[in-house]
């Protein structure tokens, strides 16, 4: 992930077990130095990692454990930027009402490398899979990113096709990430928009998955998405109510940070609410 500004100390890209002190050399391979003080050079290769999972019966404690102590225990694994374990609404959707078994983790690495050895050979991922009765992952790399996280930003590091190619270019699959922290005295507004934000998804031609994924409860949330093709995100985007609560939050400053990420689906496998990917 990259800095807004690449020279600035981070606010708080984990508040929990990951801070220390002192900054890394950008120009050094990821150190534990580097992902603690979230000193991400302008000139990392970053792969993303979105992992939606169910969990098997008997693993709610060690679930809960990953949510809490989640990016402490992935200090560890090489080329990781930035790591948010997290839960998620009844269903995996996007309700108040928490899911006790629905989580997701979001990683970012600094390449390809490190994110495929992550996922083929560490003790983590081989845990997740161990403790859930479904497991989806998505390898992906952003296209686009406005806002920030934490007050990091996700590197863009592929392109979208380029308009007037075969219609073939624009058929690839795609990916949206969509999280924000709602300002305390705006949620209750923000909230009323979600139900029919949901429902319109739900019905949204081309998307091949949307699951929710809560940071915090109530104040600090994130959608993510999987579409067949451009076209279809940019439908569901620009239209009925998800549009309407985009204006609204603008509008109403219901944000206090935020952050809006496009992807190129390197690699989608697993099953997510039933279905079979990949």
């Amino acid at each position: 992930m990259n800095r807004p500004a690449p020279h600035q100390t981070s606010n708080n890209l984990d508040r929990s077990k990951l801070e220390s002190q002192g900054t890394a050399d950008t120009r050094s391979p990821p150190t534990q130095t580097a992902l603690a003080a979230g000193e991400l050079s302008a000139q990392t290769d970053d792969v993303v990692v979105v992992l939606l999972i169910d969990l098997a019966p008997g693993s709610l404690l060690w679930g809960w454990s990953r949510v809490v102590f989640g990016k402490w225990l992935l200090r560890h694994v090489r080329g990781l930027r930035f790591a948010k374990a997290m839960g998620s609404g009844a269903g995996g959707g996007f309700g108040l009402w928490p899911s006790a078994t629905r989580q997701s983790l979001l990683v970012v690495f600094d390449g390809e490398t490190a994110a495929e050895e992550f996922l083929a050979a560490s003790p983590t991922m081989a845990a997740y899979r161990a403790h859930s009765r479904e497991c989806c992952v998505a390898v992906l790399r952003a296209t686009s990113c406005r806002g920030s996280w934490d007050g990091s930003r996700i590197g863009v590091t592929a392109t979208t096709a380029v308009a007037g190619a075969p219609e073939t270019a624009g058929a690839a699959p795609v990916a949206a990430l969509t999280r924000a922290s709602i300002r305390p005295g705006r949620a209750w507004k923000f909230w009323r928009y979600s139900p029919a934000s949901e429902h319109a998804l739900a019905q949204a031609a081309g998307c091949r998955l949307a699951a929710g994924m809560g940071e915090a409860p109530f104040l600090r949330q994130a959608t993510f998405s999987i579409w067949d093709r451009q076209a279809d995100m940019d439908a569901y985007a620009r239209q009925g109510p998800h549009l309407e609560a985009i204006r609204a939050a603008q509008r109403e400053s219901f944000f206090s940070e935020s952050m809006f990420v496009r992807f190129k689906v390197l690699r989608l496998e697993g099953r997510f609410k039933g279905q079979l990917h990949g």
